[in-house]
């Protein structure tokens, strides 16, 4: 939790300087600022005073008698992240200033200064805290609004998934993303990068289906002034915007033709030229993609080169649909009524035992989506504090299901549930064959059969 005073109120300047006319002078032009100054000549009773009370800025001398102002910067941050740090010296050269700079430092003032130097330095540091306040407001707002991501999963191939996701973050390999609809494939994706050491940069996300070819190459490598009608003005484009960090290109599969070469050519040497421009430029941006479709049948119809299906296809991740989730759908209705709940100002605490077995029994074509549609629709209908079937919408199971055993349906019925399940619950294909006492190849059959 930071200490941040808020924007506009004063602030808690600490000065460090060996020199008492300094000390003095800054307090006083502070002071008569409405600030609130404490000042010291040394550095252990900087480290002191800060260590007793908290301070939004610190001008700090380059020279504290034999000690160096610069290796205090680092321990009074270690406390006050938060903190801005001025360096003040007489001993003024570029060099100075990009190691204050490296240490932490948010400015740099040469002796001697003017109040007029001194102030602006203050103002610099309130306009930095105002607009830290702004996003810190919107990060609040944000998570209020959006329903929070809970990665914790009782089922094994959703367990695979996170655990290699995990292990991929940290590299720049390539990664696409393979599931149905509303699976959280966006989600991950954004996860990936927060668990990446690109964390810090721009995360964009592009959907492939969502434009024409023509607008959808503007907006991954941009255009200049002029290059096509309606072009009034530069377009950077998202690789652009995304330096440093993460491109997420969702349904990858949709991506047409004639912009496949351009992606390949930019996966496999970071270069691009926008739309009208003759320059290349480059750029540092790591790409995920996702889809639902079966990119090796796209790849024997023509419709997905083979190159780029292998440039994009360095790691595979395969998140699995609710339905062979079943272990998760209490754990995840629950989080998603205890955030609508919130949202709308209901205070609904639980579900009832018939309608947790109906989600439970439901097949969820639509996956998370449709699961998070369902929770905040009954939340708003629900009348009392727990969730019943009267408020689940009318397609979903109120009775045993349909498939259990000695039900009027059909063997293969049957047969399609239970490897669903088994699947679902074992760890790999070997050992699901084991359980069912089939051999792999079989298995293999009967998921392609099923459209597993």
């Amino acid at each position: 939790m930071t200490t941040q005073a808020p924007a506009g109120s004063p602030l808690n300047i600490l000065v460090v300087d060996d020199e008492g006319n300094i000390r003095k002078t800054l307090s006083i032009c502070l002071e008569a600022e409405g600030h609130r100054v404490s000042a010291v000549s040394n550095f252990q009773d900087a480290i002191a005073e800060a260590s007793r009370r908290t301070f939004h800025m610190v001008f700090v001398d380059l020279r504290l008698g034999t000690a160096s102002g610069l290796d205090l910067i680092p321990l009074l941050l270690s406390g006050s992240p938060w903190m801005k740090i001025v360096v003040i010296t007489a001993y003024a050269s570029i060099d100075t200033a990009v190691e204050a700079m490296r240490r932490g430092s948010t400015d740099y003032i040469p002796k001697p200064f003017t109040p007029a130097q001194v102030l602006l330095a203050v103002r610099k540091v309130e306009e930095v805290r105002s607009l830290e306040e702004k996003v810190a407001t919107l990060r609040e707002d944000l998570e209020r609004i959006s329903p929070g991501v809970d990665f914790s999963s009782e089922s094994p191939a959703m367990q695979r998934a996170l655990e290699v996701a995990r292990q991929v973050a940290p590299t720049n390999a390539a990664v696409l993303l393979r599931g149905e609809s509303g699976t959280g494939k966006t989600v991950l994706a954004r996860a990936i990068h927060g668990w990446s050491r690109r964390s810090g940069k721009p995360f964009g996300v592009v959907s492939c289906p969502s434009l024409p070819a023509e607008l959808l190459e503007s907006e991954l490598f941009g255009h200049v002034r002029g290059a096509f009608t309606g072009a009034v003005r530069d377009n950077p484009g998202r690789i652009a915007a995304c330096e440093g960090g993460t491109l997420f290109l969702d349904e990858i599969g949709d991506l047409p033709l004639s912009l496949q070469p351009k992606l390949l050519r930019f996966l496999q040497d970071q270069e691009y030229e926008p739309i009208g421009d003759p320059f290349t430029r480059k750029a540092d941006v790591r790409i995920v993609t996702a889809t639902n479709r079966d990119l090796e049948d796209e790849v024997k119809t023509g419709r997905f080169r083979e190159d780029l299906f292998y440039r994009l296809n360095v790691i595979q991740i395969e998140i699995p649909p609710l339905r062979e989730r079943p272990q998760d759908i209490e754990a995840l209705a629950t989080q998603s009524l205890a955030f609508y709940g919130r949202i709308h100002h209901r205070g609904i605490i639980r579900f009832t035992e018939e309608a947790m077995q109906a989600l439970k029994r439901h097949a969820w074509p639509g996956n998370l989506r449709e699961l998070r549609n369902v929770i905040e629709r009954a939340s708003i209908l629900c009348r009392s504090d727990r969730i019943g079937v009267e408020v689940l919408p009318g397609t979903y199971p109120r009775t045993e299901d349909a498939s259990a055993v000695g039900n009027l349906v059909s063997l293969d019925k049957i047969e399609e549930e239970h490897i669903r399940r088994v699947l679902a619950a074992t760890k790999s294909l070997q050992e699901a064959a084991e359980v069912l006492g089939i051999d792999q190849a079989t298995l293999w059959r009967r998921r392609k059969q099923y459209g597993m």
